[in-house]
């Protein structure tokens, strides 16, 4: 699995797990469960995993969709 966004915004993980979903693409929500250290303020960033062999698919659809930015590299 390889991260494919970092964002503490929950829309953007909610229409990226939607797209994703929709695609047939699997994908993991990292460090939900962090906001019992943030005390459910939103501060700390969740992550949206992808398997390796679909993260180019899944680069594809976001920057399709509009979101690109949201993407991150490496």
């Amino acid at each position: 699995m390889i991260e494919l966004i970092r964002t503490n915004d929950a829309v953007v993980l909610s229409f990226v797990q939607s797209l994703l979903k929709d695609a047939g693409i699997e994908c993991l929500l990292a460090d939900q469960n962090m906001s019992v250290l943030d005390g459910s303020i939103g501060v700390l960033p969740r992550r949206i995993m992808v398997p390796e062999g679909d993260a180019d698919e899944a680069r594809k659809i976001l920057s399709d969709a509009g979101i690109g930015n949201e993407i991150r590299e490496g």
